[in-house]
């Protein structure tokens, strides 16, 4: 039977959405580009026999087929320089001074072909859709401020649901004044010991709520996936309001590994 409890439904979400949200965004822009291609290959393939053929009733010779591929490929050399985060904006410009030319005179042969206007223009806009799929092209990317933002408000929601959670469990007035009426025997004549030797006792660590888990695992990846390092041992507690003592064994129960804090690794050790 599933669970019908609040928090555990929200922390079992974030844990699913932060396996499967990036892959599956990653997945999507994948395919787009694919299509993406497909459209620019047939566009362009289309342009160019049109344009090869139109040339070759001209007797313009087998440079017929020639000339419209050179120009093709200039213009995806062109779109390519333009797209490309990095380059000189100089260079950019220039791209972009050269692609407008290539592609006007190619949506002119294109026009110039014998046959009807609107033939003539279907040819023509074409090229348009060469220029339209490559510029969309370039601009396919994460929008990561919005996962970070989504990410954020989803681990506010499990993390105030576990905390509801929690004070529901917190023992009533009468629990507490019940167990605090008990009999305080007289106290005892003090007998005079001997200090025994005192052992080191090693420190506890602390206890991992179980409901934290989920929510620690959700918020670890998401700050690798969005700075690209590990996650300190402050940072996490700062991001689930628990002390740093906590957040390093849920860093040490997550990795199976030391944990880190303000980026040097604390060994987290065995019990």
């Amino acid at each position: 039977m599933s669970s019908t409890d609040p928090a555990a439904v929200t922390e079992q979400f974030a844990a699913e959405y932060a396996r499967n949200a990036v892959p599956a965004m990653l997945k999507a822009i994948a395919s787009i580009k694919r299509y993406n291609r497909f459209v620019l290959l047939g566009a362009l393939a289309t342009s160019y026999l049109h344009q090869g053929h139109y040339l070759w009733t001209q007797k313009a010779g087998y440079f017929a087929y020639l000339v419209p591929l050179i120009f093709d490929a200039a213009m995806v050399s062109m779109l390519t320089v333009v797209r490309t985060s990095g380059i000189a904006k100089d260079a950019k410009r220039g791209a972009l001074v050269v692609f407008a030319c290539a592609a006007l005179l190619s949506a002119t042969i294109n026009f110039a072909s014998p046959g009807s206007l609107g033939l003539r223009l279907v040819f023509a806009l074409v090229v348009v859709l060469v220029i339209g799929v490559e510029l969309v092209a370039g601009r396919i990317r994460p929008d990561f401020a919005a996962i970070q933002a989504e990410a954020a408000a989803l681990l506010t929601a499990a993390r105030d649901l576990a905390n509801k959670a929690e004070q529901t469990t917190e023992p009533t007035p009468e629990t507490v004044e019940a167990t605090a009426v008990v009999d305080t025997p007289p106290a005892a004549a003090p007998v005079a010991m001997a200090a025994p030797a005192l052992t080191p006792i090693p420190a506890a660590r602390p206890e991992v709520p179980a409901h934290l888990v989920p929510t620690a695992r959700f918020a670890i990846r998401q700050h690798e996936q969005t700075n690209g390092r590990p996650i300190t041992a402050d940072e996490l507690a700062a991001l689930l309001t628990v002390t740093p003592a906590i957040a390093r064994e849920l860093l040490h129960t997550i990795n199976g590994h030391t944990a880190a804090v303000n980026g040097t690794p604390v060994a987290g050790g065995a019990r």
